[in-house]
């Protein structure tokens, strides 16, 4: 009796440890989310045109979902040779890969490539700087057709957090007149991932 009531209290405690880790990455995401609207809203950051800026209302995100939300483990690249990815400009930001990350999103596994700006290394405040970007198959429909991004930091040990809930649309998707790097080609996920920023509708 004594070991089944003490099997049932560990079970309870691990439900509720899991249900407040689920509840405090949602908090982060909706942290982010709100953080993204004001920032859109700044006339000082805004990504948007003037007449774009004075209908603005809110960008348009996926439901949170925290089966986005993934532990990856890392591959580190120490030899990776720095090369240019390509732009929607002719501009040419020279990039290394700093790891790829191997994941799994609803049991089937997957890999990106996580990379590192040379320029940012140099730069203070952004020398831990790492850059995700990807395309998947909701681009052109639900999201932008450029693909998205997400912003990360190196992390202390060999594996780090992907929330794709943080995932966000180039500054082209929004304003013609930006350079944004595009996804290679071996960033591309073959499967929906429903969940962070959509595609821009004016007047939203």
């Amino acid at each position: 009796m004594k070991k089944f009531i003490l099997l049932i209290f560990v079970l309870t405690f691990s439900i509720i440890q899991s249900q407040n880790k689920n509840n405090s990455s949602i908090k982060e995401i909706v942290k982010f989310q709100k953080k993204m609207n004001e920032e859109f809203k700044d006339t000082n950051e805004s990504p948007l045109t003037e007449d774009d800026l004075k209908t603005f209302k809110s960008l348009d995100f996926f439901e949170i979902d925290t089966a986005f939300r993934v532990v990856a483990k890392l591959d580190l690249i120490k030899d990776s040779k720095p090369f240019k990815m390509q732009t929607t400009t002719d501009r040419l930001p020279v990039y290394k890969i700093f790891a790829k990350a191997s994941f799994k999103i609803n049991g089937q596994p997957y890999v990106l490539n996580i990379y590192q700006n040379e320029k940012l290394i140099l730069t203070t405040d952004f020398e831990n700087y790492l850059f995700l970007p990807f395309t998947d198959l909701t681009n052109g429909n639900d999201t932008y057709g450029g693909g998205r991004y997400i912003d990360l930091e190196i992390p202390k040990g060999d594996t780090m957090v992907i929330d794709f809930n943080k995932s966000y649309n180039p500054y082209c998707a929004y304003n013609g007149k930006y350079s944004c790097p595009i996804p290679p080609k071996e960033n591309n996920l073959d499967l929906s991932i429903n969940a962070g920023v959509k595609n821009y509708i004016k007047g939203h």
